[in-house]
This record gives C-alpha cells, structure tokens and sequence, in this order.
C-alpha cells in the first residue's frame, strides 16, 4: 500500500506541476497530494476539465465532491475554502470512479457496456445508498460506490483491506445465513473479516443486482480477500454475478485521451 501511495503522490505531485495546478501536501512521510479547488469552479486538478464540467452539470455527481476528507483537518495545512474534501485527494478510489465513470465519451462506443455487462444507456449513480434487510425488520441503508443500471460497484485504489466488523454486526443481517457459508467465511473469533464486500453481496442479493469489485493490478491481495468471500456465496446465481475487474483491464476500453491521463496520472494502463 505505502508504495503505490507513494507513486501515485509523486505522479499527482507531477502533474500538477506541469499543469499548473494548485495543490497541497498532507503531512507525513509519504505524503498525498490534494488538489484545491478554484473560487469560480472552472477547473480542479484531480479531474480532465471535460470531466469536471460533466460533474458540475449533473446533480448527483456534484453532491458526491462534497464528501468531506477524514483526515483533512488533522493532515493537511489549512486552505482558503476552509474544508478539504475527500475526492481532492490523489489516491481517493471515488475520485478515480469519476474520472473513468463520468466522462464525457466513456460509454459512447459501447465497450464500457459490454466489459461491465450492462445494458447501454445506463448512466452512473454514485454513492448509491442499498436497502438491506435487518433481522429486526428495519434497514440497514449500506453506501455502495456506485450503481450502474443493476450493477453494483465496490472501488478500491489504496485501501489496504474491505474493513472488518464484529460478528454481532454481520449476524443482525436478515438474509446473512442464507447468502453465505458462515463457517467459510474470513473470520478471528469475534469479527468477520471483509465487512464491505459482505455488506455489498447482501445489498446485490436484496436488489437482484450484479457485483463487481474494481481494483488495481498492483493490490493483488484485495483481489485475493474479494475472492475468499465471494467462494462462500451459497445462491449459484448470485456468485456468478460477482465479478472483479482492475481498472487496467478497464483502461483498454476507455477513450484515447481518457487512458493516457489514467497513465500519467495514476500509472494505469
């Protein structure tokens, strides 16, 4: 993780630089670019310009750049606009959805479509919010990355893990014992390993949805715990509608000008 957090720091920082683009370091010894945005929203150096323009034009991808940065207020100097949000930063997986997901030319050849196998048309919903069923009746309304028409996507870049949770937790999910083999699961003696992508097949399985985990090549053990939980999927048909894909495989079907920002600035391609 700290390896490709430091190259895609020193690509960001790049960038930047030869873009002109303002941006700050967060403290530490591996430090993460975040880029600042600008008073009259004509650009922000995280995004391809087209890209940012798509976003502001569309409600629910503008609301997505809100999302306040975690850490900002404790790692990273203080900016003129008072909050850092998460998507200023380099090595924030949503920031890299929506630079793939939202722009503009993304789904006009249909490669896209057919890579993800969803029907053309659909267009990209982020920070989807599933209904998953509690034991006691009520919902648990689990955040998923995105929904593209009835696929669900999980997006990673960085992380190290898909969180972990007490098993009291994960057992008050209605549908829990059905969906998986408990035994088989990811597990210590209190907690299931892999909380996200738990939660994430439970939310595919209430709506009938697909499941795809998009990572990258480089973080070869996210591929390796999405597969542990997916072997534990009892329904036949919903374990083949889990999938994962890197973003590099995502790449090859992206527009010319789109792959080659991917690689200056994330290393993808």
């Amino acid at each position: 993780m700290v390896l490709l957090r430091s190259e895609l720091g020193q690509r960001a920082e790049q960038y930047a630089r030869a873009n002109g683009l303002r941006y700050s370091l967060s403290y530490g010894q591996s430090p993460t670019v975040c880029f600042e945005r600008y008073d009259d929203d004509s650009r922000h150096g995280n995004f391809l310009p087209s890209t940012y323009k798509a976003i502001l034009k569309n409600p629910n991808w503008r609301h997505r750049l809100q999302k306040v940065h975690p850490q900002g207020r404790k790692s990273l100097p203080r900016n003129e606009h008072g909050t850092w949000r998460e998507l200023d930063a380099c090595t924030s997986s949503d920031a890299l959805l929506m630079n793939v997901f939202c722009y503009p030319t993304t789904f006009r050849d249909g490669g896209v479509y057919s890579l993800l196998n969803v029907k053309s048309g659909a267009i990209p919903e982020f920070g989807f919010r599933a209904r998953v069923r509690l034991a006691n009746l009520k919902f648990d309304r689990t955040e998923v990355d995105m929904r593209l028409g009835d696929l669900l996507v999980e997006a990673k870049l960085t992380e190290s893990d898909f969180q972990r949770a007490p098993k009291t937790v994960v057992n008050a999910y209605r549908d829990f014992s059905e969906v998986f083999s408990e035994q088989d699961l990811p597990q210590t003696s209190d907690q299931y390993l892999s909380y996200q992508l738990i939660r994430n097949v439970l939310a595919a399985y209430a709506s009938d949805s697909a499941l795809c985990v998009l990572t990258d090549e480089r973080k070869p053990e996210l591929i390796e715990a999405w597969y542990a939980v997916m072997r534990c999927v009892r329904p036949v048909d919903l374990r083949t509608r889990c999938k994962v894909l890197t973003w590099q495989e995502v790449a090859k079907v992206l527009p010319r000008k789109l792959q080659q920002f991917l690689n200056l600035k994330y290393g993808i391609d």
